[in-house]
């Protein structure tokens, strides 16, 4: 009799074609689904997405069981549970006899080494899930000087035929970005995103989250993401129904009372593996094929999945495992407290971070321009800046997370994925959200008590690293800017950041 062989699913490959249940036999082999301490405690993962993730392989756990796969499922709280992932492998291959492991290569480095290392053969096949292999995003990488988003799209959209009328792209331009990204109006009536309320098999998990992660930053309820492929596609169907139309109009924007605006909330479910990205992309071309949402608001939301999703994993494979240590700025400062909701009289930091408390969720602009924005500008540790937002947003994986944090937001691979760091004053926030209106700090100050801390910081970031950035020719206008103003003046601006700084170095609110 042949010895049958163990099948990994990890819990952000719940996917039934993945590429290790293709290739597995059902008739023999055993699937292993496991939820371990290793991987909910390898940072203090917010506990909304350990609920989503261990109710979203429950629930896959058992579709698989009733399409006739044999599945050893270690739940959490499971005597027997040895905790790691390969602890569960050599558990399973003991009581079954099996002598190997077919596993999907998984979105983490630490966890690929720890498959790597294990004592039982594991042949890891690659995650075939998305739209560009790493294979072809190597080959598109080799010999270009610099790797950037708008080539690298272009690239995908002849390729899928997405958004495509022959060679030439839809609406003969290949972004609307100059159509999109307007400020939101505060007043007006938008529809909500689709919400869940949890099963039986849900609100298990949630109380075992909250009685074993209680601790962890973050509420576990309430709670309403999909944890099913069907929930999934519910939520894909009345975010392009509904919420696309606005999306281009309201992609950059932020509202303090209003944390979805028309944005889809399917990255957890499309980075858990319900959804795939063709998929989505094709559900949203749709749309604009029959008149019912505006090119612009579709490429632009095509662009985030079918361009930024697959360049970023492209980047994170082609990078390696050294990519999540990197610090081309020299950033030392500590987390500061307000990003575990410490007091603060910053209205958008607060804002962003009580929205991630609540919600396991901002869109990407909070990411990006307010808390990423305030962590660049105030130099703080990279590597604490990555481990804050891999534990804080239900959508946050590695391959995902690193580097849009390392590269897009801190600049700390030295420009791999951006050409210039994404470094802006109070004023971007102030034309984008309505965070300033309420804030103890004042936008339009420039200096003094009351200027907003990311007028200061700016300024300070700028001539920090000047020689890396004033020759760079989208920031060197900055610099003729600084050097135009009244030495008084700029003496008042770094002074005040430096007390800015020295404040946020002795854990003191700001």
């Amino acid at each position: 009799m042949v010895a049958p062989r163990l099948i990994l699913v990890l819990g952000d490959q719940l996917t039934p074609g993945v590429a290790a249940l293709r290739a597995a036999d059902k008739r023999r082999d055993v699937v292993v689904m496991a939820e371990v301490m290793a991987e909910a405690q390898a940072v203090p993962h917010h506990p909304q997405k350990i609920a989503l993730i261990f109710a979203a392989m429950r629930h896959f756990a058992a579709d698989l069981q009733a399409q006739g796969w044999r599945v050893a499922y270690a739940r959490l709280d499971d005597p027997e549970n040895t905790q790691s992932i390969p602890g569960e492998l050599i558990r399973h291959a003991a009581a079954t006899g099996a002598v190997e492991v077919l596993a999907t290569r998984p979105g983490d480095w630490r966890l690929m080494a720890a498959l790597e290392t294990c004592p039982l053969p594991v042949h890891l096949l690659e995650d075939d899930r998305f739209l560009c292999s790493v294979a072809d995003f190597d080959a598109w990488a080799d010999g270009r000087k610099e790797l950037r988003l708008e080539w690298f799209y272009r690239e995908m959209r002849r390729r899928t035929g997405l958004l495509m009328q022959g060679d030439q792209p839809a609406g003969g331009q290949w972004n609307f970005d100059k159509e999109n990204r307007k400020p939101a109006a505060p007043d007006l009536l938008r529809p909500r995103p689709l919400r869940f309320a949890p099963d039986a098999t849900t609100a298990e998990v949630l109380a075992l989250v909250a009685a074993r992660f209680g601790g962890h930053f973050g509420r576990v309820e309430p709670f309403g993401w999909p944890v099913t492929r069907a929930e999934a596609l519910q939520a894909l169907e009345h975010f392009a129904q509904h919420s696309l139309p606005r999306f281009g109009d309201e992609q950059d924007a932020m509202l303090a009372g209003d944390p979805w605006l028309s944005h889809s909330l399917l990255s957890p479910a499309l980075n858990l593996g319900l959804l795939l990205p063709m998929e989505v992309c094709r559900r949203a071309e749709a749309e604009w094929q029959a008149g019912r949402a505006p090119l612009a608001a579709v490429e632009g939301f095509v662009r985030q999945i079918l361009g930024w999703r697959e360049f970023i994993r492209g980047v994170w494979r082609r990078e390696g495992p050294g990519y999540a240590q990197r610090n081309a700025l020299g950033g030392g400062l500590p987390l500061p407290q307000v990003y575990w909701g410490g007091p603060t009289r910053m209205a958008c930091m607060a804002a962003a971070v009580a929205q991630t408390r609540d919600l396991a969720y901002a869109h990407h602009i909070q990411r990006l321009m307010v808390t990423g924005n305030f962590a660049l500008l105030a130099g703080l540790d990279p590597a604490e800046v990555h481990g804050w937002y891999l534990a804080v947003y239900a959508d946050a994986f590695e391959w995902v997370e690193a580097p849009n944090t390392l590269g897009m937001s801190l600049f700390a691979d030295g420009g791999v994925v951006a050409s210039k760091p994404y470094a802006a004053s109070g004023a971007y926030i102030d034309r984008m959200s309505d965070y300033c209106g309420g804030c103890s700090y004042r936008v339009q100050d420039k200096s003094g008590d009351r200027a907003c801390p990311f007028n200061l910081l700016y300024w300070h970031f700028l001539l920090r690293h000047r020689d890396r950035f004033a020759r760079n020719p989208r920031m060197a206008p900055m610099y003729r800017t600084w050097d135009r103003m009244a030495e008084g003046h700029k003496a008042r601006v770094l002074a005040d950041a430096d007390r800015f700084l020295a404040r946020l170095a002795e854990g003191a609110p700001v």
